[in-house]
């Protein structure tokens, strides 16, 4: 189990194994009620006006063209915008139109990790689960880079995001692990998540301010 859902009934001992993790289950419950706080305080936040998105959002942009060397053939997998999530679509076209292999993250399975589908500007897409749009044919690639977007972070790169864990799932079990990014706007950084056995820091967290930190 790596989402921050904790339930069923009262254990019979003080701790549990959970995704084949040892973890006290009242702390994990605890864990869970203020992750479910800050997420929602965090995307509540989201809400910027259009011309504070569109500086923050470039801001993040020219952040990316600083940490990022868009090589010809390397596989970066972006993401499709959601919940007030920064918009890369712009930049996920001019690295394409640079040489570089995009791809977009695809739920396959609940509780399974990611899988990755190639998508180039104008092809053919399809709602996939929760209605996220994903390529309808895309072959499935295995990215270098991951960049994923953040609804919060904490100071050691540990990753909040909307609380499935596919992400800390996807980079637990790849190998060789690609280069990990997280990508938010200014203030969605916590001085901790409380992470958890199967909670996945990230190499690089990138900010709309400017903030910039790596593992």
């Amino acid at each position: 189990m790596h989402d921050d859902n904790v339930g069923g009934s009262e254990p019979c001992f003080a701790h549990h194994l959970v995704g084949g993790h040892p973890v006290d289950l009242q702390t994990a419950k605890d864990v869970a009620r203020f992750r479910r706080a800050e997420r929602q305080r965090l995307i509540a936040a989201r809400g910027l006006a259009p011309d504070e998105r569109t500086r923050a959002t470039a801001a993040l942009i020219e952040g990316l063209d600083r940490i990022i060397g868009l090589e010809r053939d390397v596989d970066i997998a972006v993401y499709w915008p959601i919940r007030g999530e920064p918009d890369l679509r712009p930049w996920m076209h001019r690295a394409h139109a640079a040489g570089a292999r995009i791809s977009l993250p695809v739920v396959v399975e609940a509780r399974a990790p990611l899988a990755f589908h190639a998508w180039m500007p104008g092809c053919q897409m399809t709602r996939g689960i929760w209605n996220i749009p994903v390529p309808a044919k895309g072959a499935i690639s295995r990215p270098d880079i991951i960049v994923a977007p953040l609804v919060g972070a904490d100071r050691a790169n540990h990753r909040l995001g909307n609380g499935g864990g596919y992400y800390d799932r996807s980079l637990g079990e790849m190998a060789p692990r690609p280069r990990s990014i997280g990508v938010g706007f200014e203030g969605c950084l916590l001085p901790t998540i409380f992470p958890m056995p199967w909670d996945v820091p990230l190499d690089e967290i990138l900010l709309s301010d400017g903030t910039y930190s790596t593992r």
